[in-house]
């Protein structure tokens, strides 16, 4: 069997993971909502299980956003986040490493923290994730503005949405401005150049070439 390359730093990936046999991982707000929280949380080094620190945080996470914010001063980020897309069964993240074994340490640290989650949660035992995620290294900026629609677009293919923007688990909101700075997860503007209503436009005007979206979904989460 052959050894993965290493993943390079300072390159962008697309990152693909999906539930052993297709079970449904993310049905609830709640779980969206964790899932969101753990890709926030462990773009960070040397950072304590978020389980752990969010123990004695029963109203959630959003009145302790300035007391992370100090938290994380002093931390080293080990990827940039550009973009993502929860579906109930898959994710889609797009990471720059800025960090040898970066996106190994974070993906590791995220799917591992939802596991715990959600095994405890519905009282279950065992592997959630079918495997170890794939990784396609992004070659160029046009490769990866193409690759957010097709993140984004990842609803409306599935038939959830007819609009992008009412999908409330991607970062397609963020990318046409509809959520605040302090409320963001990525980080897209040093490397994506575009305007907020040219970005929408480019993305509606592929939403009903679904065939060739499908197509690419298969392929990149077939077993």
């Amino acid at each position: 069997m052959s050894l993965r390359e290493p993943l390079i730093t300072g390159k962008c990936y697309h990152i693909v993971n999906k539930s052993i046999a297709g079970f449904i991982i993310f049905q609830k707000q709640k779980e969206y909502q964790r899932m969101e929280s753990l890709i926030r949380y462990y773009q960070f080094a040397e950072m304590i299980r978020f389980s752990d620190y969010m123990k004695d945080r029963p109203e959630g996470w959003a009145p302790f956003q300035s007391e992370f914010q100090s938290l994380i001063e002093k931390k080293e980020s080990l990827v940039r986040i550009i973009a993502y897309c929860l579906m109930p069964t898959h994710l889609h993240l797009v990471l720059q490493q800025l960090k040898d074994q970066g996106i190994s340490i974070y993906m590791s640290n995220v799917l591992n923290g939802y596991s715990r989650y959600f095994n405890t949660k519905i009282r279950r035992k065992g592997p959630l994730w079918q495997n170890r995620f794939k990784s396609i290294a992004v070659e160029s900026d046009e490769q990866l503005l193409h690759l957010t629609r097709y993140i984004h677009l990842n609803p409306v293919t599935a038939g959830f949405i007819e609009d992008p923007r009412d999908w409330n688990f991607s970062s397609y909101q963020e990318y046409i401005g509809q959520k605040c700075l302090g409320h963001r997860l990525c980080q897209f503007e040093h490397i994506l150049l575009f305007r907020r209503r040219d970005y929408e436009q480019f993305v509606l005007n592929r939403k009903n070439d679904q065939r060739g979206l499908a197509h690419i979904k298969s392929i990149l989460l077939e077993e």
